[in-house]
């Protein structure tokens, strides 16, 4: 699955205005609830569940929180860059200014893997995450994050 099939520009939320991981995260699940007409609390609370295992948080400024709902079809991502880094109990402690949340079918549990996997090494890539940090659109931040899956896949 590509980048492309997880999100459209509609997913990615530019300049996120948000002072805690908790309001991020409630944020960017309305987005998600809203494109995907889900409700916003059930998104909003398996995200919280997850967080509850471990930090999502996985360095360099970068988040991947993800989830399991029982009412989806197929994988599903939103991307937000904040606009002021927070704090989020990452694991190196730096606060975080790019989040790629995920949100997957129960059934999906291998492609869940996969799909966190290749996002995972997306934004591993020091200069794929200086493009997404200067980027001001929601059209700009989409075609960096297709255009570098494209890449790579090449």
């Amino acid at each position: 699955m590509e980048i492309a099939d997880l999100i459209t520009p509609d997913c990615v939320i530019p300049n996120l205005k948000a002072s805690s991981k908790k309001q991020a995260l409630q944020e960017m699940a309305r987005r998600a609830a809203d494109l995907n007409d889900l409700p916003e609390r059930q998104v909003f609370e398996v995200l919280l569940e997850r967080e509850r295992l471990g930090t999502t948080g996985v360095g360099h400024g970068i988040a991947i929180p993800h989830g399991k709902l029982p009412t989806l079809d197929r994988l599903h991502g939103v991307f937000a860059r904040l606009a002021r880094p927070i704090n989020f109990e990452s694991i190196d402690e730096q606060p975080v200014d790019l989040i790629f949340l995920l949100l997957a079918p129960e059934s999906a549990a291998a492609e869940h893997l996969k799909v966190l996997a290749r996002v995972s090494r997306l934004l591993r890539d020091r200069a794929v995450c200086e493009k997404l940090r200067g980027a001001t659109t929601a059209e700009a931040i989409y075609a960096i994050l297709t255009e570098a899956q494209a890449t790579r896949a090449a």
